[in-house]
């Protein structure tokens, strides 16, 4: 029908399969069998680019054979939990900066080789405070630093062949970028980069009450001021109080239908949206499937 608007593309993150459907053979299965879904976004946390090159090189080629065979997209991979964890490019230690950095190079090769065309996801944390105080600003010269090694970043990715590299904004005073003048900042600094560097918003961490305030209109306020550098969008379900990463049978404030009408609002309804969602390790894995089928089903209904 005349004017009726294009669907948005819809995926989902792996990270739900931490530990679980770890094998292509298994993932696939779930995401186009259980799910109906064609796009994913893969995760580091069912493959450590850090492994020999043989077993990462061995890994490569079968999530590549298993895609391709079940008619899926890998539209990029995110760098996983695991990683997360670490400190990363920002912490206090230069030796271990160097190996998060090393890391990464790593991790662009294991995409390449994939047939994956992006890698993200956040950047770093600084080290807490005795006093439990939270810095406000990074320091100028970790600042320049940071820049410095995106850059580097960005020439091993175009050694690999790869297309985009994500940062991913988390709602925390020590990891970078957490407002929306940083992630600006960030992307004016390293727009000469080998590989462009955009930005992966998420709708729990753009609505993270207990540090910005009122965030009745938050996510709405980071697609629209950074329409132009965001090509990739994480959703869920969540209740602004903590970054909670919940599926959709769970009561929240993320109304999917709402959520597509803000999409096309802001004009990022061009990005592909990615269900990030993650669960304790002791849940039941049929309960699991089950509710990602339910979230699956409602967000694909109102995103199309």
């Amino acid at each position: 029908m005349s004017g009726t608007p294009a669907p948005i593309r819809f995926g989902i993150n792996l990270g739900f399969c931490t530990k679980r459907w770890v094998t292509p053979e298994l993932w696939t299965g779930v995401v186009r069998e259980r799910l109906g879904l064609d796009l994913v976004q893969f995760s580091f946390d069912l493959v450590d680019p850090m492994w020999p090159d043989a077993i990462v090189d061995r890994h490569a080629a079968e999530v590549r054979r298993a895609a391709e065979a079940a008619g899926i997209t890998i539209h990029s991979a995110f760098i996983g939990l695991a990683h997360y964890s670490f400190n990363q490019l920002l912490h206090p230690d230069p030796a271990v900066r160097n190996y998060a950095e090393y890391w990464l190079g790593r991790a662009y090769r294991f995409a390449a080789l994939a047939g994956i065309p992006r890698v993200g996801g956040p950047l770093g944390a600084l080290a807490a405070r005795l006093d439990g105080s939270e810095a406000e600003a990074l320091d100028p010269a970790d600042y320049a630093e940071l820049v410095t090694r995106m850059h580097r970043l960005g020439e091993r990715a175009a050694a690999e062949g790869l297309s985009e590299l994500y940062v991913e904004p988390t709602p925390l005073r020590r990891e970078w970028p957490w407002t929306i003048a940083q992630a600006r900042q960030m992307m004016n600094d390293v727009a000469d980069s080998a590989v462009p560097w955009r930005l992966c918003i998420d709708w729990g961490h753009a609505t993270f009450a207990p540090l910005y305030g009122d965030v009745t209109d938050g996510m709405e306020t980071w697609l629209r001021d950074l329409a132009d550098v965001t090509t990739a969008v994480h959703i869920q379900q969540t209740d602004f109080a903590f970054d909670r990463h919940w599926d959709f049978t769970v009561p929240g404030k993320v109304d999917p239908v709402e959520a597509a009408a803000l999409l096309r609002r802001t004009g990022t309804d061009t990005c592909p949206v990615f269900l990030e969602v993650f669960y304790p390790f002791e849940e039941d894995s049929r309960t699991i499937l089950a509710a990602l089928e339910t979230s699956c089903a409602r967000l694909k209904h109102a995103l199309a």
